[in-house]
This record gives structure tokens, C-alpha cells and sequence, in this order.
């Protein structure tokens, strides 16, 4: 086992999660390597709670991958989540307008991630999914959300 292919399955674990928990549903979480992308996390298109800021939920959900293979491995692999940078980067520049502020909106929602992530019950639901998608390649976003559910329980 590769530690590339554990850390995407952290990476991946962290948006499926942040988007559970954003009230979005997942269709499938996988670490089977497509195109330019070492592994996926598909939403469902349309189906939503709703959220008060639906551009910081989108932002929370590009920054949980980075932020969950980075608490995983203890540094932020940038280049691996370039893709998702570069969309948060446009969020908040349409949020912002300027630079600074764009920069310190990403700071605030990746700081806003990293405590997200740090509850037990959030943590533990990464670490679950991260190693089915290990075992299996590739869960259901009905595994993941049960996972997480499960997570929630066992720690309330």
C-alpha cells in the first residue's frame, strides 16, 4: 500500500464528509486514479439542504480534502489539491474582489475546515471511510453518510 494512495483516500474521506456534513449528498467516493485525478468525491447535483452560505460550503468542501490528507501526513500537499485550490481561489476572489481579502477569506474557511475536522465524531468518519476506500477503491455515498452517522452516535 502507497502512502499516495493512503493519503488520497484522507484527502477524498475529507470532502465526502465536509459535504455530508455541508448537507450535500454523495454519490460515490473513490481513489481508482481517472484522467488528471488520483481519486474522487461525486455530489449529487441539486440535491441540498439548505445552507446559509452556499459559497462557504463549497469552500469548506475544497478545503477538507487538503486539510484531512494534511492532518493524516502532518504537511499540506498543495499540489496535490491544486485543482481544488484554484476553484476556492475563484470563490473567493467572486466573494471578495481583491486579493487581500480573497486571502483572508481562504485563510478563515481553511482555519474553519481544520476545526470542523478535528471533531471527534468528523475524525473518526474520515478515518472509517479512509480505510474502506483503502480495502475497496471506491463506497457509496450511502456507506460514507452511514459511516458518518455512525461516527455522530458513538460519540454524542
Amino acid at each position: 500500500m502507497t502512502d499516495d494512495r493512503i493519503l488520497t483516500a484522507y484527502h477524498e474521506a475529507g470532502h465526502a464528509v465536509m459535504a455530508l456534513l455541508m448537507g450535500r449528498s454523495i454519490q460515490k467516493v473513490s481513489i481508482i486514479p481517472s484522467q488528471n485525478r488520483l481519486g474522487s468525491c461525486t455530489i449529487q447535483k441539486g440535491r441540498a439542504k439548505q445552507v446559509q452560505d452556499k459559497l462557504e460550503a463549497e469552500i469548506l468542501i475544497l478545503l477538507a480534502g487538503m486539510a484531512a490528507e494534511g492532518r493524516k501526513s502532518g504537511r499540506y500537499n498543495v499540489q496535490g489539491a491544486s485543482q481544488d485550490l484554484r476553484a476556492v481561489e475563484k470563490f473567493a476572489m467572486s466573494r471578495s474582489g481583491n486579493l487581500r481579502q480573497a486571502t483572508k477569506l481562504v485563510d478563515k474557511m481553511l482555519d474553519k475546515t481544520l476545526h470542523l475536522l478535528a471533531n471527534k465524531a468528523t475524525w473518526t468518519a474520515v478515518k472509517v471511510i479512509a480505510g474502506e476506500l483503502i480495502e475497496r477503491e471506491s463506497i457509496s455515498g450511502r456507506a460514507a453518510k452511514h459511516h458518518l452517522t455512525l461516527a455522530q452516535n458513538q460519540t454524542s
